[in-house]
């Protein structure tokens, strides 16, 4: 959407994810993080990181932000892999997924709407009530929106940027040595990594415009790469090296202006909690098999791997 409908919805939504909102959830995906290594660790020497850990990271940290029961992980990861798993699944089963999803938050958005709770959900009834711009049917979409926007993309980048770091050991040594440069190397790895290319950067010229010496006349669509962004020698010196204390919070990979990503702190605070907690409790940890065997999402809309096999 463009303003002013956008700026109706996204106004709704900044107060949840603020620096302040973040730094007080970080307990809590500390604690989740921990579980998910412990129960890793039971289950014996080696995992599917994907599966029991990147997945289930993000995946409990938005469930406890919508006051859903942790159960319904599960079901949220089981359907949005359903519905975002370009060629693995069919239309019809990509349709029936969004529908069963769309029930149960109609369900969780009804009820709030009669007893709003001290949770995202339960916050976005109550303001939705009082300016009444915003429909019953809007917040249940701008509640499904968040569960995809805050699942996929974020498991991904866990997963990659755990393989990217055992490939290199060096940097990996680097900060298991000086932990406080955790912040900064996530910065990194959403540059170098860059798993989401398009990154809301479409727009329609409403005028003609020349840009880098191509005239796009009015009523034509442009769509800008974030990951050649990302990789632009004028902005970032040896832009294909990983440079982990390279400090590139200029970096595109949460897009940029009116549709800049709501839960870039979010993502943030999630990324340095896994990957620290992770390489701290499981020194040990290695990817078992060669790269070119790993099961990577080529034909996806947002790159990752289905399968990380790891041992310790």
């Amino acid at each position: 959407m463009d303003p002013p409908g956008h700026t109706v919805y996204r106004r709704l939504l900044i107060p949840e994810f603020t620096v302040r909102q973040v730094k007080e959830m970080r307990p809590g995906i500390q604690e989740d993080v921990d579980r998910l290594i412990d129960d890793m660790l039971k289950q014996g020497s080696s995992a599917d990181l994907v599966e029991a850990f990147a997945l289930a990271v993000p995946s409990l940290t938005i469930c406890r932000m919508l006051g859903l029961p942790e159960a319904g992980g599960d079901f949220f990861r089981d359907r949005m892999n359903t519905m975002i798993a370009v060629g693995s699944s069919s239309t019809q089963e990509a349709v029936t997924a969004a529908a069963e999803v769309w029930e149960y938050l109609d369900v969780l958005v009804t009820k709030a709407e009669r007893e709003p709770g001290d949770n995202l959900v339960g916050r976005l009834v109550t303001a939705a009530q009082e300016s009444e711009e915003i429909s019953h049917d809007a917040l249940v979409g701008m509640t499904i929106q968040l569960l995809v926007a805050g699942h996929e993309t974020t498991a991904n980048m866990i997963s990659l940027g755990v393989l990217t770091l055992l490939r290199n050991p060096g940097h990996l040594a680097a900060l298991r040595d000086d932990p406080a440069g955790w912040p900064t190397a996530v910065e990194e790895l959403l540059r170098y990594l860059s798993i989401v290319d398009w990154v809301g950067f479409d727009r329609v010229a409403t005028e003609d415009v020349e840009i880098g010496g191509q005239v796009v006349r009015a009523g034509e669509g442009l769509f800008v790469l974030g990951a050649s962004a990302n990789r632009d020698a004028r902005v970032f010196d040896r832009p294909d090296d990983l440079d982990l204390r390279r400090g590139a919070r200029n970096h595109m990979a949460f897009g940029y202006g009116v549709h800049q990503c709501l839960g870039q702190n979010l993502v943030r605070a999630e990324l340095e909690i896994a990957y620290r907690t992770l390489f701290e409790r499981i020194p040990g940890l290695r990817v078992v098999g060669a790269d070119d065997d790993l099961p990577f999402k080529y034909a996806g809309a947002i790159f990752g791997v289905r399968e990380l096999p790891v041992a310790w």
